[in-house]
């Protein structure tokens, strides 16, 4: 009895074992991969992490886009897999031609994990190239052409075994450093797409400028002739650059303390810097307006013709200048032992020149000037054609305006006072017209200053009776206030 106990506890304790590890299988961690072609990858594949077993493929599904489902587990010691994880197809070698596994590679900061069952899409997956694929991108053409190339590359091996094993010899430094760089490459895609995309429109851009590409290259031609021709001067100079490049050295080295000194002065210059950069914007837009000025400027410096430009009338200015300024010194007075000489000279020296002459002009004009200071009231009327009000002589302005009233006008409330009326006898004086002596002048009204210019008497010679032609009576002149 007791026998049969024990054996159904044994039962019921690998029974509940058998529970337990079954329901521990259901905690794999499992990710599903999108992958636009997973040929010849089957289930039971490995799943590696940099070479190291890290999980298996579970199935391999056809998915609603046609694309490849691929299920695979991965390890605990990797699990969960974190967001920027790729997952590539590879081959694990060349000899293995049918055999496939998938390679993991993890980001290296990434706080994103993968729940269980969850998906990487395409954009995170990489899938296998067969080459088949690849040699049938290619036309028979290009295939033949292959084929002589591999042919070419045993040519070009045979007999040079032992020298070719020597240099297999560092192929794989090489390899494990190249590995180095496309890891790089591939850590940064992104930048690596955008090299291609712009190398890609570079080599478009060219191809589209391939006449000038092809004349650049004539002419580069042709510069490299134009220097091997010149080799023995080229030879020279090559000579003379070492002792250039001795006194070179020196110049850098005293400039060096040059620029030390400079340096209070960056940094003095740095405010007036900051504040030059709203002038400088001005001035672009300034400059690019001056464009139509200065090419107008350039038709007016120099043009195609004689006579008909800046340059050819600049060069006139010293014939221009000889003549204004002359070889002497103004002699205008009538104390001149020979006037002639002051002029042009039998061999055509021009003496005094225009500025000379002119001087000598307003020099003798002086008297001529002084006679007709007192006409001015009729120069200056012939000037304004006879339009002032009045009349206007030699004697001064006719024109008065003033008030007359006597003790009968109606308009006035109150009789004015007698002192500011005419006398008879002022009346009858300016009825008299026999004034035929007056001075010029005489009908202004005296300066304030009593500088006794009005009436003009030239200094008294036309009062004094010294004048042939007979003096003026300054008393005359009209009545009135």
């Amino acid at each position: 009895m007791i026998g049969r106990v024990v054996g159904l506890a044994a039962l019921a304790a690998a029974f509940v074992v058998v529970v337990v590890l079954l329901s521990r299988g259901g905690d794999t961690y499992e990710v599903t991969a999108e992958f636009a072609n997973a040929g010849q990858l089957v289930k039971g594949n490995e799943v590696v992490v940099g070479g190291a077993a890290a999980g298996k493929v579970e199935t391999v599904e056809l998915g609603p886009q046609g694309q490849a489902l691929v299920t695979f587990t991965v390890n605990e010691e990797y699990a969960p897999l974190a967001r920027g994880t790729v997952a590539t197809i590879r081959s694990p070698s060349l000899s293995q031609i049918a055999g496939r596994q998938v390679e993991l590679t993890l980001p290296v900061d990434s706080q994103d994990p993968i729940d269980d069952g969850g998906t990487l899409s395409q954009q995170e997956t990489v899938s296998a190239v067969d080459l088949d694929q690849l040699f049938n991108t290619l036309d028979p053409e290009t295939v033949e052409d292959f084929k002589h190339v591999i042919q070419g590359f045993e040519e070009s091996s045979e007999g040079v075994g032992p020298q070719a094993n020597r240099g297999l010899k560092y192929l794989n430094p090489f390899l494990s450093t190249s590995r180095r760089v496309f890891g790089e490459l591939n850590a940064d895609g992104p930048v690596l797409e955008r090299l291609i995309v712009d190398s890609s429109q570079l080599s478009g851009a060219l191809a589209e400028r391939a006449p000038d590409i092809s004349a650049l290259v004539a002419n580069l031609s042709a510069t490299m002739n134009a220097i091997g021709d010149r080799k023995e001067q080229l030879a020279e100079a090559i000579s003379l650059l070492p002792d250039f490049l001795r006194r070179a050295n020196t110049t850098f080295v005293n400039l060096r303390a040059a620029l030390d000194d400079l340096d209070p002065l960056v940094t003095a210059s740095k405010p007036a810097v900051a504040e030059l950069r709203p002038f400088l914007a001005e001035l672009r837009a300034t400059a690019s307006a001056a464009v139509p000025t200065v090419r107008d400027l350039d038709a007016i410096v120099r043009q195609p013709g004689s006579n008909n430009d800046l340059v050819e009338l600049t060069r006139l200015q010293p014939a221009i200048a000889a003549r204004a300024i002359g070889s002497g010194s103004p002699n205008c007075g009538p104390g001149a032992e020979n006037p002639d000489d002051l002029k042009v000279a039998a061999d055509g020296d021009f003496k005094q020149g225009a500025f000379g002459e002119t001087v000598c002009a307003l020099t003798n004009s002086l008297g001529t000037l002084s006679f007709f200071r007192a006409y001015t009231p009729e120069l200056m009327g012939w000037f304004n054609t006879f339009s002032h009000i009045g009349g206007v002589d030699g004697t001064g302005g006719l024109a008065r305006i003033g008030l007359t009233l006597s003790p009968f006008s109606p308009s006035v409330p109150i009789v004015p006072d007698p002192a500011n009326l005419l006398t008879p006898e002022q009346a009858l004086a300016g009825l008299n017209t026999d004034d035929l002596s007056r001075c010029p002048g005489r009908n202004e009204r005296p300066v304030g200053s009593g500088d006794d210019s009005v009436p003009f008497s030239d200094g008294g010679a036309l009062t004094d009776g010294s004048r042939a032609n007979g003096e003026c009576d300054p008393s005359q002149g009209a009545v009135g206030p």
